[in-house]
This record gives C-alpha cells, sequence and structure tokens, in this order.
C-alpha cells in the first residue's frame, strides 16, 4: 500500500470515527444504517453483548449524555481492516462530568468501510 493510498484511507477512517461519535449523540440511526455490517456486534460498558438490531433500537432511544466528544484517536490501518482507539468525555445528566473508551473496528468492504464491532468502555 502507498504512503498516498495510506493517508487517503486513513482520513475516510478519521471522518468516519467522527460521525460515528456525532451520530451517537444525535440519534442518527440512519447513518449507522449505511455504516454498521449486517453482522455488527457492540458491547456495552454494562458488559451486554448486542446485535445490529439491538444497538440500532439503542441508538434510536437516545444518549442520556450530552456534549459527547473523541479525543486522542488512534487508528491502526491493517491493510482492509483498521481498529480505532479513542477517549470520550460528555456531561452526565446529573450534570457532573464523564469519560470512557471505546474501540471499532472496521472493514473496508466492496461497498465501503463497514463497522464489524465497537467496545465502549465507562470511568
Amino acid at each position: 500500500m502507498t504512503d498516498d493510498t495510506s493517508a487517503r484511507l486513513l482520513s475516510v477512517l478519521h471522518d468516519l470515527n467522527h460521525h460515528f461519535v456525532r451520530s451517537v449523540a444525535e440519534a442518527d440511526v440512519q447513518w449507522f444504517d449505511r455504516h454498521l455490517s449486517r453482522d455488527f456486534y457492540n458491547t456495552n460498558p454494562d458488559g451486554t453483548l448486542i446485535d445490529r438490531a439491538a444497538f440500532l433500537a439503542q441508538i434510536g432511544r437516545g444518549s442520556p449524555v450530552t456534549g459527547l466528544h473523541e479525543h486522542d484517536v488512534k487508528i491502526r490501518l491493517l491493510g482492509h481492516f483498521a481498529i480505532i482507539h479513542a477517549r470520550t468525555s460528555y456531561t452526565k445528566p446529573d450534570g457532573s462530568p464523564g469519560r470512557g473508551w471505546y474501540t471499532d473496528d472496521w472493514q473496508l468492504t466492496p461497498e465501503g468501510w463497514r463497522c464489524v464491532s465497537a467496545h465502549v468502555s465507562r470511568s
């Protein structure tokens, strides 16, 4: 893979990562419907593992936190697969600050990048 190709792919993944977080904050189910693989799974902060349909329903209910932002994004490009690690900050419903980490796994398919799994933790 050339440096130009890697740079282009990293730019696309950076944009997808930003929109993933934005879509959680805005309950944008349509964005997720377009960008999740059919066999997507998510691990919630409470340890529950949910499939694509349950995740879309969860997103549709909206997030109880506000001001969700990503920080310290690290994208590891491994050919047609990528792992994104990042930190989050947000405001909890009681007004106190919150933070966490997430890891999202992306696969490059003929249709474009699709998120195949996600894991969220809170600290």
